[in-house]
C-alpha cells in the first residue's frame, strides 16, 4: 500500500519521487510505503490551511464542535481497524492498541467538543469599566507526533486546534503512518471543509524542519524526543511562533515501606512496561525502600518474567516489538552499558519466539539492580523495556533521588499513607505525579513536563488557551 498525503480535501501525491519502506516491527516485514515528502508538499499543505483558516474560524463554536463529533463518530465506527492497523504498525499487543489507542482517539474528539462548547467569554468588571476577553484562533498550526502513541497524539492535538478554530498541517511519524491515514480518511468521509485539516508524510530532515519553519505557521505543538524538541525550538523561536513541547522523561517510580505490596508490584510493572517501555511517562526508574526491599524486588521480578511475549495480534500477548531495529540496538546498547556501570541484569535476554517473528525487534523486558542513581542508565531515558532498581533510607532520599536528572515530565509514589504520599509527590520537580496509580488520566487536567522533558501544558483549558489567542476588550462606562 503506498500512502498519499491529504492537502486541501484530496489524497495527492508528493514531490519528488522519494519513498520510505513501513515494517511491522513484530516481523521485519514491509507492508506499505509512506512518501518522502518535501519543501514543496509543505508549502502546497501550508497554503490550503491559510487559505481555509478565514472561513473555519468564522464558524461559531457549536458548529465547530458538532464537526468533532462528526469525526469521533467516524472513528468509533473503524474502532477495531484503528487497533489493528496501530497494533501491525506500532508492534504494541492488540489488547493495549484496543483499550488505549482506539478508546483514545475517540475519546479526545468527544472530549474536546464539549471543551468547545462550554468555553465562554470571560468578563472581568472595574467600578468604571468592562473588560471582555474573548479568544481568536491563532491561524495555521504545525502538529507533529512521534511513533510511540499514533493517533492517540494526533487526535489529542488536532480535536482541541481545529476546535478553537485553527486550520493545521500534520507531521506523523514516518515509522508509523497508517493511522493518521486513517484519521484523513475519517476527514474525508465526514465531508470537513478542505483545508481544515491536512497531512504532509515524511522525515523531520524533508517534511518537519520545513514544516516547523514555514512562515506562514503560527504554532507548532510538538510530542517527540528531547533532542528534536530542541532543534523545533530553534527553527520556530526566531518567527515568535507560539510553541508546545511534549518531550522526554525519566520519571521514578517511589515504593514507600506502609504502601500495599500487591497493588503496589503490579502498578509499578505496568508503568515500567506498558507498551514495550515506550512511553515518555513510563517509570524506568523503581526506588524502594530499605525495609521492603527484598521482598518487593523478588516480587516484581516474578510478576515481570509472568507477562506474555509474542506476536502483537494475540489477545493474550502482554509485551509486543519494539518500533525499530535502530531503536532494538539503542536499548540493546544501554543494556551493555548498565553492565560497564556496575548492574547486575537480573531479568532480561530475548524471548524464544516462532519463525514468523524470527526478524523481529525483540528483547525481553530487562530489570538492573545495582546502579549508581547517578549512572548514564539511571538518568537517561533508554524508552525502552528497561527498569533499573535502587534502594533508599529516608523520604527526603528518595526526592533526591527523583529529582537528580535533567528531565521533569512525571512519577509515582506508592504509599499506605497519602499525607505522606502527597509530601513526596509536592517535593517532586515534575509536570505530573500519581500517587498509588499510574496514568490515570483526567483530560482536563494539564499534561506537560519542566527542565528537559518540555515546554508548555496541553490538556482541558491549557488546550484551549495554548490553541487561541487571548484578545481583552475594555469598555469605559459613561
Amino acid at each position: 500500500m503506498d500512502l498519499m498525503n491529504y492537502i486541501g480535501g484530496k489524497f495527492e501525491g508528493h514531490s519528488g519521487g522519494k519513498w520510505l519502506d513501513v515494517k511491522e516491527p513484530a516481523t521485519g516485514n514491509v507492508f506499505a510505503r509512506v512518501p518522502l515528502s518535501n519543501s514543496t508538499d509543505v508549502d502546497s499543505a501550508v497554503r490550503a490551511a491559510r487559505e481555509a483558516q478565514p472561513e473555519w474560524g468564522g464558524l461559531g463554536s457549536n458548529e465547530r464542535a458538532r464537526w468533532l463529533d462528526s469525526i469521533a463518530d467516524g472513528l468509533e465506527s473503524r474502532y477495531e481497524e484503528i487497533a489493528s492497523l496501530e497494533s501491525r504498525d506500532t508492534g504494541k499487543p492488540i489488547s493495549l492498541a484496543r483499550a488505549v489507542d482506539a478508546y483514545r482517539s475517540v475519546a479526545n474528539f468527544r472530549f474536546f467538543a464539549g471543551e468547545i462548547r462550554s468555553h465562554e467569554e470571560e468578563v472581568f468588571e472595574m467600578s468604571d469599566a468592562t473588560n471582555f476577553v474573548s479568544y481568536r484562533p491563532v491561524g495555521v498550526g504545525a502538529l507533529i507526533t512521534p511513533w510511540n502513541l499514533p493517533l492517540y497524539l494526533l487526535s489529542w492535538k488536532v480535536a482541541p486546534a481545529i476546535g478553537m478554530g485553527n486550520t493545521v498541517v500534520c507531521k506523523p511519524s514516518e515509522l508509523t503512518p497508517m493511522t493518521a491515514n486513517l484519521l484523513m480518511e475519517v476527514i474525508d468521509e465526514v465531508g470537513l471543509p478542505e483545508g481544515v485539516v491536512n497531512l504532509v508524510h515524511g522525515d523531520g530532515l524533508g517534511a518537519g524542519s520545513s514544516l516547523v519553519s514555514h512562515g506562514d505557521v503560527d504554532l507548532v505543538s510538538f510530542t517527540g524526543g528531547t533532542s528534536t524538541g530542541s532543534e523545533v525550538a530553534k527553527a520556530a523561536a526566531p518567527q515568535f511562533k507560539k510553541i508546545s513541547l511534549e518531550l522526554g522523561g525519566k520519571n521514578s517510580s517511589i515504593v514507600l515501606d506502609d504502601c500495599e505490596i500487591d497493588s503496589t508490584v503490579k502498578g509499578v510493572v505496568r508503568s515500567g512496561f506498558l507498551n514495550q517501555g515506550q512511553v515518555c511517562l513510563c517509570g524506568s526508574r523503581v526506588l524502594v525502600q530499605d525495609g521492603i526491599y527484598d521482598e518487593f524486588v523478588e516480587r516484581f521480578i516474578e510478576e515481570v518474567e509472568s507477562m506474555k511475549i509474542g506476536d502483537p495480534s494475540d489477545e493474550e500477548t502482554d509485551l509486543g516489538a519494539l518500533i525499530s531495529a535502530e531503536h532494538l540496538t539503542k536499548v540493546e546498547g544501554y543494556i551493555e552499558l548498565a553492565k560497564e556501570e556496575g548492574g547486575t541484569i537480573v531479568t532480561g535476554g530475548y524471548p524464544c519466539l516462532p519463525e514468523p517473528l524470527a526478524n523481529g525487534n525483540w528483547i525481553a523486558p530487562t530489570v538492573i539492580t545495582g546502579l549508581s542513581v547517578d549512572s548514564r542508565c539511571s538518568t537517561e531515558e533508554i524508552f525502552g523495556p528497561v527498569v533499573s532498581v535502587h534502594r533508599f533510607s529516608e523520604d527526603s532520599e528518595a526526592i533526591g533521588i527523583a529529582n537528580n536528572t535533567r528531565y521533569g515530565l512525571a512519577g509515582s509514589v506508592w504509599t499506605g499513607d497519602i499525607e505522606r504520599g502527597r509530601r513526596i509527590a509536592d517535593s517532586i520537580h515534575t509536570g505530573m505525579v500519581w500517587v498509588n496509580t499510574w496514568l490515570h488520566r483526567d483530560l482536563r487536567a494539564p499534561f506537560g513536563g519542566v527542565k528537559d522533558s518540555g515546554v508548555g501544558r496541553e490538556g482541558g483549558k491549557w488546550s484551549l488557551g495554548f490553541f487561541s489567542e487571548a484578545t481583552n476588550v475594555c469598555v469605559k462606562h459613561d
